[in-house]
């Protein structure tokens, strides 16, 4: 999993049939070694641009929606309200 901040929606005309009623949302990664990098994530919990997400990766995201044939490899999973500090 990581943390990445919502930079738009992604609309798409065509794309394979079964992720048809899914949203599409590109993401950049924040923290980490990956920081900045962009990445096209399915919408599961309504997130909106400028949202803090967490984004599951893989074979993971792909059970997030119950189907293991999807062309996926990001879904966004949570959305962070606020950071919580580790003491």
């Amino acid at each position: 999993m990581l943390t990445a901040k919502i930079i738009d929606n992604i609309w798409s005309t065509r794309k394979v049939e079964a992720l048809n009623g899914m949203k599409l949302m590109l993401a950049e990664v924040i923290g980490g070694a990956n920081a900045g990098e962009r990445l096209v994530a399915v919408d599961t919990i309504s997130a909106g641009r400028g949202d803090r997400v967490i984004v599951c990766m893989g074979s993971s995201a792909r059970r997030m929606l119950k189907d293991d044939t999807l062309p996926v490899d990001a879904v966004v999973v949570g959305i962070i309200d606020e950071d919580c500090e580790i003491v």
